[in-house]
């Protein structure tokens, strides 16, 4: 049996685009990311820990983290409507990276990687900022945006893998499945 450990409906839709034969598992682990860590090894770091509690040497198990960085400071969910509006004001106008880790364990062992993507998003005024944060679809995403919905109207560029900013890179997972 497959296993994506993960409550995103984002992350299940993605791993459908392989295969509509898995499960779907999510556990409450401690997400506490140790200090000076990079955004790399914090998202590979968080893949695993969201993938072990379900690790049982007889299914594949999927773990996935994705954060947003800029300037080498992790920017992951906003925690109110202030915290998005900063967010989304460090991004203006400049480039930034967002990072997904993967964790697969099979029953013959395991493998964890990750992706970076660049993303350049255009000025963006703080009227516009409010009105993307007034709709609630920064909520719950990393950098307080989503590229899928109508945070695409902010990117004026991107260098990479465009599933991996959505929050799994499905060219590379399908490599090790």
């Amino acid at each position: 049996m497959l296993i994506l450990a993960s409550k995103s409906p984002r992350r299940k839709e993605l791993l459908s685009l392989i295969t509509e034969d898995f499960v779907i598992k999510s556990s409450d682990e401690d997400e506490a990311l140790p200090n000076d860590i990079t955004p790399k090894e914090a998202v590979e770091y968080l893949s695993k820990i969201k993938a072990l509690p379900f690790a049982n040497g007889v299914d594949t198990v999927i773990g996935a983290d994705t954060v947003v960085a800029c300037d080498g400071k992790i920017l992951g969910k906003p925690t109110d409507r202030n915290e998005a509006f900063e967010m989304l004001r460090m991004l203006s106008g400049r480039v930034h990276s967002v990072f997904t880790g993967v964790t697969v364990i099979k029953p013959n062992g395991s493998v964890t990687f990750s992706v970076e993507t660049r993303v350049e998003f255009f000025e963006l005024s703080d009227s516009q900022i409010q009105q993307y944060i007034d709709t609630g679809e920064c909520d719950d995403k990393a950098g307080a945006y989503a590229i899928q919905g109508k945070g695409a109207l902010f990117v004026k560029g991107i260098e990479g893998d465009w599933a991996n900013v959505v929050g799994l890179p499905v060219s590379t997972l399908n490599l090790y499945l």
